[in-house]
């Protein structure tokens, strides 16, 4: 009886002890966390070697199908890598070689347009000013009138507009310094341009290196990866399912791809028709920053008004370029982009959003054109092996 009791008492114990701490998953929570911060500290340390590699890890999924479709026609891994690769970098080699110099010609034009931008400051606080001491002039013929800018601190009362009055700096002394460090400006982004011109040069070697080396080795050492890992069970299952995936990823990568091209070619032929200066050049820009929504246009829309003014000078016919850009880009993403993809590959904006503000900060300028697809390939990863199923929730969430 003693011990079927003790068995009795020892039981419920033994079956409650599962729940009590340290056990579940409130342990490894800790842990994970440590190793998420661990993950963003490697990103962003490391950015230098990592962005080459993730740009040629997505180069590879999207030219790994047409090797395989040369491949049906008995053409070497090899050779169907190299034609590949020569199809598409030697139009992108032609078409830089055509924008380096309009672009060099930017950066040099940066300190002239800080220059030019402060004469447009200066003439336009001149206007005001003058304006401001004929009110005053009309306000001593006539007493009972009061100039206009009185109104506006006239809330202060009499000593504290004498105090503001006197507050005011020299306008030469200000407007000096304003130019001077206009030109500083832009001097030292003219520096730091041609500076990270090698490191450039480097990654884009490492990165055409590696894609040809995925295209040629990646698919046989995934497959020796199957077959020496003993977790994976169902070796055909998991072979299909890489398959997909990459098929997916591939689709979609090139899906967008054409479509921010298509948008880059209308915008340019666009600016063509209007007569503003190197048109290929801003089409190659608006279509590369379409890879980042919602950041990518704004920054186009600016960059477009920027040359609009420098061409036509401050008149309302200087901001038509970047009018007909964003009328553009409107088209397209109403429109166009929900029709070819579909709402499989709807995002939700706030998750993007964030998605971009993150990647910009480990990685720059580079992480905000690579987010979408990093989040899309994640996305698409995760439903086809069916994990992490919130989180794709989450993310695919409608507006």
């Amino acid at each position: 009886m003693s011990t079927g009791e003790v068995q009795e008492q020892d039981s419920p114990g033994a079956r409650e002890q599962p729940s009590g701490p340290g056990h579940g998953w409130s342990a490894p929570r800790p842990l994970l966390w440590l190793l998420g911060l661990a993950l963003l500290y490697t990103l962003y340390f490391a950015r230098s070697l990592l962005m080459p590699m993730v740009v040629a890890l997505l180069l590879a999924l999207l030219l790994s199908p047409l090797v395989s479709v040369f491949k049906r026609f008995h053409v070497p891994r090899t050779i169907s890598a190299l034609i590949l690769l020569t199809a598409i970098g030697g139009p992108v080699v032609l078409l830089g070689s055509e924008l380096a110099e309009p672009a060099r010609k930017w950066i040099q034009l940066l300190p002239e347009l800080s220059a030019r931008l402060n004469e447009e400051l200066e003439s336009f606080s001149q206007a005001l000013q003058s304006e401001e001491r004929e009110e005053v002039e009309k306000a001593q013929v006539d007493p009972e009138r009061e100039p206009k800018w009185y109104d506006f601190f006239d809330f202060f009362g009499d000593e504290e507009q004498e105090e503001v009055e006197a507050a005011r700096p020299d306008k030469a002394q200000g407007d000096s310094a304003l130019s001077v460090r206009l030109m500083q400006g832009g001097l030292e982004l003219l520096i730091s341009v041609l500076g990270a011109a090698p490191v450039v040069i480097a990654q884009f070697t490492v990165c055409v290196i590696l894609v040809l080396f995925l295209l040629i080795f990646g698919p046989n050492l995934y497959d020796t990866f199957i077959q020496v890992v003993p977790s994976v069970k169902d070796k055909r299952k998991a072979t299909q399912l890489v398959g997909r995936v990459q098929r997916e990823l591939s689709r979609y990568i090139l899906t967008v791809s054409l479509i921010n091209a298509a948008l880059g070619m209308t915008t340019a032929a666009v600016l063509w028709l209007m007569g503003v200066d190197d048109a290929l050049l801003w089409g190659a820009v608006v279509g590369l920053l379409n890879f980042a929504p919602y950041i990518g246009p704004v920054i186009g829309v600016c960059l477009l008004s920027l040359a609009g003014i420098v061409q036509y000078g401050l008149v309302p016919g200087a901001l038509l370029p970047a009018l007909l850009y964003f009328a553009i880009n409107m088209v397209e993403a109403q429109f166009v982009t929900p029709t070819v993809l579909g709402q499989r590959m709807q995002l939700n904006p706030l998750v993007l959003m964030v998605w971009l503000i993150l990647w910009g900060w480990l990685w720059g300028a580079v992480g905000v054109l690579l987010a979408v697809p990093l989040l899309v390939c994640i996305k698409l990863a995760a439903e086809q092996l069916n994990v992490l199923d919130p989180w794709v929730r989450l993310i695919g969430a409608k507006a």
